[in-house]
């Protein structure tokens, strides 16, 4: 009875999650572009560790292995905090 209780109660605070669709993967890889962008300018040696086995765009220029992992790690906790959010307001 006392874990049934429990297992309910856990069902009415796991959030709802949006199924995958065209509009999450723009708000993942806006999130990813905007900090990729931040972290353009906010990271104080860029390119100090390994460079990156391939070449990218301008944007990424200068950028290096830890850089780019920094930043869409960083891109992937925003996006799936906006994700949660706009799913929990009933927008997603």
């Amino acid at each position: 009875m006392l874990l049934s209780s429990a297992s309910l109660l856990l069902a009415d605070v796991t959030p709802t999650t949006p199924q995958w669709s065209f509009q999450i993967a723009l708000i993942m890889i806006t999130a990813n572009l905007f900090v990729i962008a931040i972290g353009r300018y906010a990271i104080k040696n860029p390119g100090a560790g390994p460079a990156l086995p391939f070449t990218l765009p301008g944007l990424f220029e200068g950028f290096g292995l830890p850089e780019l992992l920094a930043t869409t790690s960083l891109g992937h906790i925003l996006g799936a905090g906006m994700v949660l959010g706009l799913g929990s307001a009933g927008i997603l």
